[in-house]
């Protein structure tokens, strides 16, 4: 049996902080005895106390893929995905720990990665392939096809530094994908790119996974996508793996773990700001209910019943264009609605005050087919920025069952998305 292209063994990184903190304000006897700290403080007359931290992105990480494997790496922020990409790219290096790789990497971490500014789109092709040891003739080969897959014709003589990020994506991946590493290695970068650009790259993935048994390892917080392109999935929690597995298996894991977390969400200590949404509101309660006023922790479809969202919080500063809404998803990270309070005409949109308020919606539960339900808190600022998305994790759970009971025929969960209760009528000649 052939050797893994990629052997993992104990790996962890390391890295110090420092914190340094201000206390209050000295007499004049305590910054005579401190002179010292007074003459390097930053403010004369406050003593500063600098202390360190090892903090561990990674910790004791094994795992080893073999050629031609497509692996997703998932897990919620500060998870340690990118450390670990960066040290299979040999950007950084591990703190402990052995890495073997049998073959040659092409990386795609962050917008800007691997490209000169000052050189032209042209230039930077045959820098990176140099770069991954390809000959000038074997770069020639391949240079009208990225260029072609790129869609930057226009612009290959400009200098980098003026494409705009999603040019930047572009032509990275092409040059990436098209001068054959044995390895490609792509974190969450391509989200910079259009939609019809994504569908493009994971289609020319999937393709050089399939076609020329290369390796791929893909990072991303869309898990449709990762269930669509990965066979193999590394979840990731706190430095540490938590599972690794088939997609389908690890995905609906960790959505379990990160999102089912009831029917109510309360704000870790008083007055909590939505660390984005703040000035604009405070949330103290966010939480669903059935119509009725009942818990819905486990609906069964045929109550007929809806379940109401309800959004409490404060307001300090007023904007017109502030905007709350939600997404909910199923335990695979299909977003199933999305929904914001701008969606209805703009004079029928929530016209907020300052101080305390009940926001209210609600989902009809007889259009969703059983399985486990997540509703993600967004907020934004109506066509200008997002100020809080589900990376955030503003989240409630529920979960939906059946014998669906308004058809004794019906009693097996429905492959697909929605199975909605829809009337047959027959219309005589």
């Amino acid at each position: 049996m052939s050797q893994p292209i990629i052997e993992v063994q104990g790996v962890s990184k390391k890295f110090i902080i420092s914190h340094e903190a201000k206390e209050r304000y000295l007499s004049l006897r305590d910054v005579i005895a401190n002179r010292a700290k007074s003459l390097l403080s930053r403010n004369a007359g406050f003593q500063n106390t600098t202390t360190r931290e090892e903090f561990y992105a990674l910790r004791d990480i094994s795992f080893s893929i073999n050629k031609g494997d497509r692996v997703g790496i998932i897990g919620r922020n500060g998870a340690g995905k990118s450390t670990l990409l960066k040290i299979l790219s040999r950007i950084t290096e591990p703190s402990k720990g052995h890495i073997s790789i049998r073959g040659r990497v092409a990386s795609l971490l962050e917008v800007g990665t691997g490209f000169h500014p000052e050189l032209s789109g042209r230039e930077n092709i045959f820098l990176n392939g140099a770069i991954l040891g390809m000959s000038r003739a074997e770069i020639r080969k391949k240079f009208d096809e990225i260029v072609d897959f790129a869609e930057i014709s226009t612009f290959l003589d400009t200098p980098v530094k003026r494409y705009s990020s999603g040019m930047y994506v572009k032509l990275a991946f092409a040059v990436a994908a098209h001068l054959e590493p044995e390895i490609l290695i792509i974190d969450e970068v391509l989200a910079v790119g259009d939609v019809q650009f994504q569908k493009k790259c994971l289609g020319k993935m999937e393709d050089v996974s399939k076609n020329d048994g290369r390796t791929i390892l893909f990072v991303s917080h869309q898990m449709p996508t990762i269930l669509n392109l990965c066979e193999t999935c590394i979840f990731l929690d706190r430095g540490q793996v938590n599972e690794i597995g088939p997609s389908s298996d690890v995905v609906s894991n960790y959505m379990k773990q990160g999102g089912m977390i009831g029917t109510r969400y309360e704000p870790h200590g008083a007055g909590e700001v939505l660390r984005k949404a703040s000035p604009y509101f405070t949330l103290s309660q966010f939480y669903i209910a059935t119509e009725k006023g009942a818990d819905c922790t486990i609906l069964q479809a045929s109550d007929n019943d809806k379940i109401v969202i309800y959004i409490e919080g404060e307001i300090e500063e007023m904007d017109d264009r502030f905007n709350i809404g939600f997404v909910l998803r199923n335990e695979f990270g299909e977003n199933i609605i999305i929904s914001y309070s701008t969606d209805q005409p703009e004079s029928q949109w929530i016209r907020q005050r300052n101080g305390k308020v009940v926001i209210k919606t609600g989902i009809d539960a007889t259009i969703l087919t059983e399985g486990k339900y997540y509703i993600y808190l967004l907020a934004s600022l109506h066509c200008v920025k997002m100020l809080l998305t589900s990376e955030d994790n503003i989240c409630i759970g529920f979960e939906v069952i059946g014998n669906r009971g308004l058809s004794p025929y019906w009693t097996n969960k429905r492959n697909s998305v929605l199975a909605p209760f829809i009337p047959w009528n027959l219309i005589e000649p």
